[in-house]
């Protein structure tokens, strides 16, 4: 598993690593039953502390996304077919958010918006 972490963006690392994980289990980089790192070797290996990646992963493990079993490890949580379905619409509707909000910043109308969106699907 591949992370990037940006110590200088105003989100909090462990939010950062906690979407790059989700990311990994939506898209199907991570299989349902995976092990995911040891706290201790993906502090060491991202140079984070420990209660950072332990705070991601009570968070992940909060949504649903991982479970961990006390002395073994954390692992993929089986996905409901539907909460998968729905973890990806909510991903392309906040890209589809931040794309309207810069539209917007530049001043693009309604209209204008519609008629980029209407090229990109005929392109697709």
């Amino acid at each position: 598993m591949h992370i990037i972490l940006n110590n200088s963006s105003m989100v909090p690392v462990y939010e950062q690593l906690m979407a790059q994980i989700k990311q990994e289990i939506i898209q199907g980089g991570l299989a349902e039953g995976e092990a995911l790192p040891s706290v201790r070797t993906f502090s060491n290996e991202l140079k984070i502390s420990a209660l950072t990646i332990k705070k991601a992963y009570d968070k992940l493990e909060e949504e649903g996304f991982v479970v961990t079993v006390h002395g073994k490890g954390t692992y993929v949580a089986a996905m409901d077919r539907q909460l998968a379905v729905e973890a990806r619409r909510k991903a392309v509707e906040e890209d589809f958010s931040l794309a309207v909000s810069k539209a917007k910043t530049v001043g693009l109308t309604d209209d204008e918006i519609r008629e980029i969106l209407e090229i990109l699907l005929s392109e697709a």
